[in-house]
């Protein structure tokens, strides 16, 4: 079935179309951003009836409803009328040629540093009967008509009557669809140049009166997700239109202001969702197609739970998903119906995650990983905090991050993962699939060098868990972080040390041979060797430690002090590499494949190049 038609149009009754309202544009649309430049070159094109691409239409009256409003600067004396047609690709010329051809007022354009500026556009009637001028025949002046030099103290081309612009040869463009009354003027004001006018109007006018405009016209059966890829794909040179955008619209057509609900009004006073949920640190990069994700979640999962209390089987069972074409599908009363409930299990998520260890949104593993958690809470509410529970979700997040299962495209696990977790916690079904599916070979603590990794991310935050103080401050680097003291992830081993006793930079630069700690610690550590800044921080007036309490400190860490008083690299690497991935093996709740067996670090190459296929 076919779901498009084309077509063409002559460019006149397009813009009658357009000035009269039956053409406008879809609210997900961007405004006009067309400079002079721009609109002067399709002035030109279309007077040489040169192609200028097909214009994109959608019709209206389906069940695809969207938010609409005119073409910029074009006004209506009475209501605004129903459309019959939006654009969809086409905007900004379309927008160009009615500005210029179909309105009596200012141009509202941008000159070539993109200032707004306001210009009327004329033809020079003796350079456009010359091909090699036409190019420079179209000019644009200032609101008043005219064009000033010595800093607008003299008047070079005045326009500001239509006498005037007979007088000077310069036809209005917004006379050319219909150019009677300029005519007579014309006629009166320099009959001699009669002949020279009626040459320019069969070449010049006639191209724009006879322009035949190509059109695609999509069918009123078109779906919200087609009109968003149609959209994203006919506007590669654009910001791709967002779920949330197209979302918007559809709800504006019922009198919902999805933007407002999102971020706040300052006119109503009244606070965003966004503002609602970025006062935990943590949730301060939620994307409003995350909320919707979550909403889609809970819509579907009910439906599907629906279903199947009605004895439906296989294909007549309601899928649970967080795609984008099942939350283009979500209705008004869909969102207003779970809104608040979503709100609330992204606040709990942000509690959850507090007890995790993770407390700012440098530190989250996975925004995306989010979406299933808050819908799951928001449906369990405050039984989360039951132990067994507790625990079932922990090991579930765990086997997210630590398994690395939540980059890339993740619509189809966040959907699995909301329906077999709460059978899982509420039936004691199978286990989730993102915790039997999820491994971690011990090999991959080698590769562990971005710290924008997940596991990277992760596995630091499971070290903090453990309760790990400062070298010198000796509070919990979560102490520190609190009471603003600089922090980072810093090497061990110094990177000096370690060239110069011949350890590979795969090596030392992996998560084995580093942890969190203070700016003041760090500086302290410089390239020495671990015996020695021992010896300097224990030594320091503000720290006067010794060895069994700087001991206690290393070992937070996860450190064999000994291995560093004897600077011997090879014991505490392969000590710290077994403590780690025995942090790991209690997060995930599941023997680690190979834990015990030796395991050599990769070469150089492999590790760069597994780093940017994870990255990637």
């Amino acid at each position: 079935m076919n779901t498009f038609d084309t077509t063409k149009l002559p460019l006149p009754r397009i813009i009658e179309h357009i000035t009269e309202g039956t053409i406008q544009l879809p609210d997900f649309q961007r405004g006009w951003v067309w400079d002079d430049e721009h609109v002067r070159s399709l002035l030109v094109s279309v007077a040489r009836s040169f192609p200028v691409g097909a214009v994109m239409l959608l019709d209206t009256g389906g069940d695809v409803r969207f938010q609409v409003r005119p073409i910029e600067n074009v006004k209506f004396n009475r209501d605004p009328p129903e459309p019959e047609r939006l654009i969809l690709d086409g905007q900004q010329r379309l927008t160009s040629l009615t500005q210029v051809l179909a309105l009596d007022v200012p141009v509202q354009t941008f000159n070539e540093k993109k200032k707004p500026i306001e210009r009327y556009y004329y033809i020079d009637i003796e350079a456009a009967l010359d091909d090699d001028q036409l190019d420079n025949a179209f000019r644009t002046v200032e609101s008043d008509r005219t064009i000033k030099t010595n800093f607008g103290r003299d008047i070079v081309l005045d326009l500001s009557t239509p006498e005037k612009e007979c007088q000077e040869l310069h036809f209005p463009c917004n006379q050319i669809l219909n150019s009677d009354s300029w005519e007579q003027t014309f006629f009166k004001v320099a009959p001699e140049k009669m002949e020279l006018y009626m040459d320019f109007r069969e070449k010049v006018l006639s191209a724009f009166r006879s322009y035949q405009l190509p059109i695609i016209a999509l069918g009123k059966s078109t779906t919200k997700e087609a009109v968003c890829l149609v959209f994203e794909k006919v506007n590669t040179g654009g910001v791709p239109l967002s779920v949330f955008e197209l979302v918007t619209a559809t709800f504006a057509a019922d009198g919902f202001n999805l933007r407002d609900d999102w971020i706040g009004s300052k006119l109503r006073k009244v606070a965003g969702r966004k503002s609602v949920l970025g006062k935990e640190p943590i949730l301060e990069t939620v994307e409003p197609a995350d909320f919707l994700q979550a909403i889609s979640l809970l819509h579907t999962y009910e439906k599907h739970q629906a279903d199947q209390a009605a004895g439906k089987t296989g294909k007549q069972i309601s899928a649970v998903s967080a795609k984008r074409v099942s939350v283009l599908a979500l209705g008004l009363d869909d969102y207003q119906k779970w809104a608040d409930q979503v709100q609330a299990g992204f606040l709990l998520a942000a509690k959850f995650l507090r007890k995790e260890g993770f407390y700012h949104t440098r530190d989250l593993p996975y925004r995306t990983q989010l979406v299933p958690l808050a819908a799951v809470l928001s449906l369990l509410d405050d039984r989360w905090l039951q132990p067994r529970i507790y625990e079932k979700l922990s090991q579930w997040y765990w086997c997210g991050v630590l398994g690395e299962l939540y980059g890339g495209a993740v619509e189809t696990r966040i959907a699995n993962d909301l329906e077999e977790l709460m059978a899982w916690i509420d039936h004691d079904a199978d286990l989730p699939r993102t915790i039997y599916e999820a491994s971690f070979h011990p090999s991959r603590l080698f590769t562990l060098r971005s710290r924008l990794s997940a596991a990277y991310k992760g596995l630091n935050t499971l070290v903090l868990r453990e309760g790990a103080k400062d070298f010198f401050h000796k509070a919990t680097v979560q102490e520190l972080i609190d009471d603003d003291i600089s922090l980072d992830i810093h090497h061990i081993f110094p990177r000096a040390w370690c060239d110069n006793n011949g350890i590979q930079a795969n090596r030392y630069n992996s998560i084995i041979n580093k942890t969190p700690i203070s700016a003041k610690t760090n500086r302290m550590i410089g390239g020495h060797a671990p015996s020695k800044y021992l010896s300097s921080i224990q030594n320091h007036k503000q720290v006067g430690s010794d060895d069994s309490a700087m001991d206690a400190i290393l070992e937070t860490h996860l450190i064999t002090p000994s291995t560093l008083r004897s600077d011997d690299f090879e014991a505490f690497y392969a000590a710290r590499e077994a403590s780690l991935l025995e942090i790991v093996e209690r997060a995930m709740g599941k023997s680690l494949p190979g834990k015990d067996a030796q395991s050599d670090a990769p070469d150089a190459d492999d590790v760069v190049e597994e780093e940017m296929e994870q990255s990637a």
